[in-house]
């Protein structure tokens, strides 16, 4: 008996086993140390906006407004970034088949 033929023309789903320079094709996010680092960035806004001892206080005043308003908007420009890091780190691109490493 004949096996029938396959009926997706694509290429197969999911990740190939091995890039093209024979090494294991791992996607940026699961590598241990980009983990960590984004770990840390996303965990050290939390708990600088969660320690409110540190900042419920009025002085010193910037343009008028108190350090507790300032303060949190100066973590809201850090966030945003501290996220487009993230993002950047945990992207997946396509490595370029000529790319000797």
């Amino acid at each position: 008996m004949t096996e029938p033929p396959s009926s997706s023309a694509g290429p197969p789903a999911g990740p190939p086993d091995r890039v093209a320079d024979g090494g294991p094709a791992v996607p940026r996010s699961r590598r241990p140390a980009v983990t960590a680092t984004v770990a840390v960035l996303l965990t050290v806004q939390v708990v600088a906006l969660l320690a409110v001892g540190t900042y419920a206080k009025t002085g010193p005043r910037l343009g008028g407004f108190p350090f507790f308003y300032w303060y949190t908007l100066l973590w809201l420009l850090i966030g945003a970034a501290c996220m487009a890091l993230c993002a950047a780190l945990t992207r997946d691109r396509p490595r370029d088949p000529g790319d000797a490493r």
